[in-house]
C-alpha cells in the first residue's frame, strides 16, 4: 500500500512509422508447425482461453473485456471461476510472453474507470498486476534461491519425492476429484485457473508433502502463461517457503464446495 501511494506510473511510449527509406523487405515464410516436426493441434473444446497469441490479439482481448462486455467491472467477483473465457481477464498469457506490457493494460483499466466506472473490481486486477511486478521484485533480490528446495525463507520441511505420486498427479488420478479436473484441464490446454493452481499445489506440497520444485517445473512445461517470476513466486509461496511464512494448506473439499458447487466444473473435465 506504501509504494501504491509512492509511486506513479509512466506513459505507455507511443512509436510511430519509420520513413519508408527504412524499410528492409524480407521474403522469409513463416514455417507452420508441422515444419517443424511436431503434429498439429486443435483448441480443446472446452478451454478456458481459446486465444491466439500476438500484439493484435492482445489488444483485441482488453478491447472485449474492458470496453465492448465490461467484464472488469465483476473481475474481482468472478476471478475465482473455473469454466469459460470471461471469468478472468485471460491477459496472462500475452503479458509472460511480451505481446502486451502491465503499462498497456494499467492505462486502459484508468480509462475504463474514467469514462466507464471505478469500483474495487477494476482496483483488483491493477492490484494483481502490482502482485505480478512483486514477484519480479523477489528474483531480482534472492537471484537462484527461488529455485532452491528451501526457498527465499530457508525454511527446512521434510520433503519427499515419489515418482509414482507425480504420475498420479500429473494424469489426475489422486484421491481428490477437483485435484483430478484441474491436472487434467492443464494437460489437455496448457490452462488451469488461478484457484485450481492454487489447489493443486497445495495438495502436492501439504498434502502429499512432495518436492514442490518438481510440480514447478512440470507447471512451467506445460502453461501457456509461463511466466518464471509468477510460476516459481506462487510455488514458494504454496509451499510455504516463500512471502508467506504460514504453514498453509488447503480443505481441498471445501474449496470444491465454495468453487464448484454443482460439480460441473469436474464432470467437465472427468468426461474428457
Amino acid at each position: 500500500k506504501e509504494c501504491e501511494k509512492k509511486v506513479s506510473v509512466k506513459n505507455t511510449l507511443s512509436i510511430g512509422a519509420l520513413p519508408l527509406d527504412n524499410l528492409v523487405e524480407n521474403t522469409t515464410s513463416i514455417p507452420h508447425i508441422t515444419d517443424l516436426g511436431f503434429n498439429a493441434f486443435q483448441v480443446h473444446e472446452n478451454s478456458a482461453f481459446p486465444f491466439k497469441g500476438g500484439e493484435n490479439n492482445a489488444l483485441a482481448r482488453i478491447e472485449n473485456y474492458f470496453f465492448e462486455t465490461q467484464n472488469v467491472s465483476q473481475y474481482k467477483q468472478t476471478r475465482n471461476g473455473l469454466i469459460g473465457a470471461d471469468y478472468s481477464s485471460k491477459l496472462s498469457a500475452w503479458l509472460a510472453n511480451g505481446s502486451v506490457s502491465a503499462k498497456t493494460i494499467y492505462w486502459n483499466v484508468k480509462k475504463y474507470e474514467e469514462n466507464v466506472e471505478v469500483n474495487e473490481d477494476t482496483y483488483w486486477l491493477i492490484f494483481e498486476l502490482i502482485w505480478r511486478d512483486y514477484f519480479k521484485y523477489i528474483s531480482m533480490k534472492f537471484g537462484n534461491k527461488i529455485f532452491q528446495l528451501h526457498g527465499i525463507l530457508d525454511q527446512k520441511y521434510e520433503w519427499k519425492f515419489n515418482q509414482k505420486a507425480l504420475q498420479q498427479w500429473i494424469l489426475g488420478q489422486t484421491n481428490e476429484p477437483f485435484v483430478n479436473a484441474n491436472m487434467k484441464e492443464l494437460a489437455q490446454t496448457g490452462f488451469m485457473s488461478n484457484r485450481g493452481r492454487q489447489n493443486v499445489a497445495s495438495y502436492w506440497a501439504k498434502e502429499w508433502k512432495q518436492d514442490w520444485r518438481v510440480a514447478a517445473s512440470y507447471f512451467e512445461s506445460l502453461l501457456i502463461d509461463y511466466d518464471v517470476h509468477s510460476n516459481y513466486g506462487n510455488w514458494l509461496y504454496n509451499a510455504g517457503v516463500g512471502n508467506d511464512p504460514r504453514d498453509r494448506k488447503f480443505n481441498i473439499r471445501k474449496q470444491a464446495e465454495m468453487y464448484d458447487e454443482n460439480g460441473a466444473y469436474q464432470r467437465l473435465w472427468h468426461n474428457n
